[in-house]
């Protein structure tokens, strides 16, 4: 088999860069939020930025996408303090980019997959989808039990046009997503809760989205991939 493609979102920095170099032998096309070198730039608050993105992507691979790697997402703060317009459209925006855009690439990955002879989708979602997560982050919580839901609902409903579908589940991991709120959390109080003493590295979400994407064996279509240090465990 020669060389797949594959689109990553949020492949700027942290855990999407850290995807896109466990992926470098194969033709890996980046995006990031505005136009960062070759990748390309797309703001996913923006309705219609998924379809712009995904078109262009193709343009860049000869008609042809393999994996799709659904990974930018923002983790901003709602307090339920903020005044009433300000916390719906902290919703929206969160859910807009952490959710919609996701499926909207997703439908187009899976229309596009049925045409040729099938594909991956790996959804980059969240420990929080499972035990939720402070106060001031409901919308961010929600948005990733929707991906965990949505990779399920695709897994069992397109496993028989060979479209394969997972999710990774990270706890904290050192990426700049995480960083302030760390900080403002306690890291001590944080590291306590990990059995493993530490929290995940870009590079280990990086090599356990790469298998799924490329080697995991077709029957684990539907899985979801705890990577959290047994801070979490279902």
């Amino acid at each position: 088999m020669g060389r797949r493609t594959i689109l990553v979102t949020g492949a700027s920095r942290g855990i999407g860069k850290a995807i896109a170099e466990a992926c470098c032998t194969e033709h890996v096309i980046g995006h990031a939020s505005t136009t960062q070198g070759e990748m390309i730039g797309a703001d996913l608050a923006e309705p219609g930025a998924a379809a712009s993105l995904w078109e262009e992507a193709l343009a860049r691979s000869d008609g042809r996408i393999d994996v799709l790697v659904n990974n930018a997402g923002v983790f901003e703060a709602a307090p339920v303090a903020m005044g009433t317009a300000e916390w719906s459209a902290a919703w929206e925006r969160v859910l807009r980019i952490n959710l919609i855009a996701a499926a909207e690439l997703c439908r187009l990955a899976i229309l596009h997959f049925r045409k040729q002879d099938g594909g991956r989708i790996v959804n980059v979602a969240s420990r929080a989808a499972y035990r939720g997560d402070s106060p001031d982050h409901w919308h961010y919580a929600a948005s990733k039990a929707g991906m965990v839901a949505m990779t399920k609902t695709i897994a069992r409903g397109y496993a028989a046009d060979d479209v394969l579908a997972f999710a990774v589940c990270p706890g904290f991991t050192g990426s700049d997503m995480v960083d302030d709120y760390l900080a403002s959390r306690g890291g001590a109080r944080i590291l306590a809760d990990i059995p493993l003493g530490r929290i995940a590295t870009p590079a280990e979400i990086g090599e356990t989205v790469r298998w799924l994407a490329l080697d995991a064996p077709a029957s684990a279509t539907g899985s979801v991939i705890d990577v959290n240090g047994a801070s979490y465990v279902r």
